[in-house]
């Protein structure tokens, strides 16, 4: 790692504020934080690989990554079910690994990498919003490669990138609310266009022709709004769509 002097300068908050900005969403805003990591840590012969571990319902997957290397180190830890990264998602530790040669902790992992060149591994642990686990990993083929003032420095970056990283989170889940709603309204267009049609066919009440689509569905065991939307179809008149004015 380079001294103290010549450590790299990680972004401030309005460089990671415009990084969310520039992003389409959370995955490309991680794909870019995990680039300049290992960017700014690596030097000319000396590259440090840099992944984004995310735990969803007890599962871990790598969301973002610097290289494709970077992610298939990051996959084998998965696949024997536990190592650094994982224990520091879960467990909201810091977790250095300085020679995966001498490890014991996660014997199968470490010296699975070990025979692909991987040294030493730091991973340290975003801080999100309750539930939602992620830590920024580091690889790199030279053993004690991650002294104490290359942790300091990565923990402080990652303080900072956990700000920007829960307001793309909660971007990400506005987006998500306004996606299902907009799915939910065009799924009650075409009901109740399906509805309109069964009336007028059936010259029955709205009660009645919505309990017939509700039977209709159960019967034939399709959902509800597939059933309206062949329903619709059936008339020539194409699919049912929703208007949003904003």
């Amino acid at each position: 790692m380079a001294s103290e002097s010549t450590a790299p300068e990680f972004p401030n908050a309005t460089f990671l504020q415009e990084l969310i900005l520039d992003s389409a969403d959370v995955e490309e805003f991680l794909d870019g934080l995990s680039r300049f990591s290992s960017r700014h840590l690596s030097a000319p012969g000396d590259e440090v690989l840099c992944g984004v571990t995310l735990l969803r319902q007890r599962k871990a997957a790598t969301v973002a990554s610097s290289t494709e290397r970077a992610r298939k180190v990051d996959e084998i830890q998965y696949g024997f079910g536990d190592g650094p990264c994982m224990t520091a998602s879960r467990e909201q530790v810091l977790v250095s690994v300085p020679d995966t040669t001498a490890d014991r902790r996660w014997p199968d992992f470490t010296s699975t990498v070990a025979e692909q060149g991987i040294r030493a591994i730091l991973a340290v642990p975003f801080e999100l919003d309750s539930g939602s686990h992620a830590a920024l990993n580091l690889y790199s083929h030279r053993r004690n490669r991650f002294d104490a003032a290359a942790v300091d420095l990565v923990r402080e970056f990652v303080r900072q990138s956990s700000l920007a990283l829960r307001l793309a989170v909660r971007f990400a889940q506005q987006n998500d609310a306004e996606v299902n709603l907009r799915a939910t309204l065009e799924s009650r267009t075409s009901i109740d266009m399906a509805v309109g049609i069964i009336m007028a066919q059936n010259r029955c009440s709205q009660e009645s022709a919505f309990e017939m689509l509700k039977a209709a569905s159960s019967t034939r065991n399709v959902k509800l709004r597939e059933v309206a939307a062949r329903i619709v179809s059936s008339i020539g008149q194409g699919p049912a769509t929703t208007h949003y004015v904003d």
